[in-house]
């Protein structure tokens, strides 16, 4: 009998896992958003790949110098979950004919080059080949002499928190698809939201020794809060939406609900992060000092569900989000 079940990218990883042998007293757990090796002595070599792919990763309007440095900001937002310093990355990249030309190297290898430098890191090799569609695949490597900020630290009474307001890139995303309207000026924002995404890693970096879990918003605010209660073993209530005062507006001009917008998008690339509350005003301190924002927008529970509760009523966060091999292109 064929197997025709359609699985999802979650459900691959896990497949995939229970066929690994783990290796022994791995500093950061298999699953989290970064990988670990223990060096000799003091410190951890830090690892991160992903993968982006034009049918599923560049919407339409980005350019491919944009694409290139998207592929190093996704990895980028992933270090600064762990609050771990980026060194260096190394890209492989899968051409099609139709891009085998001087103009688009010259632009993908800009991109490249400029998403590593803006933070820090520097692209010290690679590979290339043929392929049907642009793969730009990033590893990401750096060291850390210190723990790193896991998803499995949260407890009841911790406060949620975010580094930035929801939103944008689901509204911004269905403006670049020509599907809804917007004033001149939240239609750039919007738009550049999706085209020119921001890794949150000097507000990463700041909170290394205050917060109790973290990890990278890329899959959704719903996703992000869901796996952060299962690796944690607690539950969420928000009571403080993070909704973006454009998205707002937008959400009202087209018939839309800033809720879905908020929750249930994607690559937003903040920080979703839960704080012990006597580290709150150090926590609130520190990022503000590197010119961030830290925004309260619920606490941890012993209830292992998510519940958004507004006016009064609650509303159930479903774990839902992008998942490639399920969610549409």
């Amino acid at each position: 009998m064929v197997d025709t079940e359609a699985l999802g990218e979650y459900e691959i990883i896990r497949i995939i896992r229970k066929h690994l042998t783990l290796m022994p007293d791995m500093p950061v757990p298999f699953g989290d958003d970064v990988s670990a090796v223990q060096l000799l002595g003091d410190g951890m070599v830090v690892l991160k790949t992903d993968m982006l792919v034009a049918a599923t990763d560049i919407p339409k309007g980005m350019s491919l110098y944009h694409a290139a440095r998207k592929a190093i900001v996704m990895n980028i937002s992933d270090f600064a979950s762990k609050g771990v310093m980026p060194t260096a990355a190394v890209v492989a990249l899968g051409l099609p004919k139709t891009l085998a030309n001087r103009k688009a190297i010259a632009e993908i290898a800009e991109g490249l080059n400029a998403g590593a430098r803006e933070y820090g890191a520097y692209i010290i090799g690679g590979d290339t080949n043929e392929t049907s569609d642009l793969i730009i695949s990033v590893s990401l490597f750096g060291t850390a002499h210190h723990t790193v900020t896991l998803r499995s630290g949260a407890k009841a009474g911790d406060i949620a928190a975010v580094t930035g307001l929801f939103g944008k890139t689901s509204a911004g995303l269905r403006l670049l698809q020509g599907n809804c309207n917007a004033s001149p000026k939240d239609r750039e924002l919007l738009a550049d939201a999706v085209l020119c995404p921001n890794a949150r890693l000097r507000e990463g970096l700041a909170l290394r020794d205050l917060i109790s879990s973290s990890m990278d918003s890329s899959d959704g605010l719903a996703w992000s809060l869901h796996e952060l209660a299962r690796a944690s073993k607690v539950g969420f209530l928000i009571d403080r939406l993070p909704v973006a005062p454009e998205v707002h507006e937008f959400a009202q001009t087209n018939g839309l609900d800033n809720v879905d917008l908020v929750f249930y998008g994607g690559e937003e690339y903040e920080l979703v992060l839960t704080v012990k509350p006597e580290k709150w005003t150090e926590a609130e301190a520190a990022v503000k000092a590197v010119g961030g924002c830290l925004i309260p927008i619920g606490k941890a529970t012993y209830d292992r569900e998510i519940f958004l509760e507004m006016n009064g009523l609650k509303r159930v966060i479903e774990p839902r989000g992008w998942e490639h091999f399920k969610s549409p292109a």
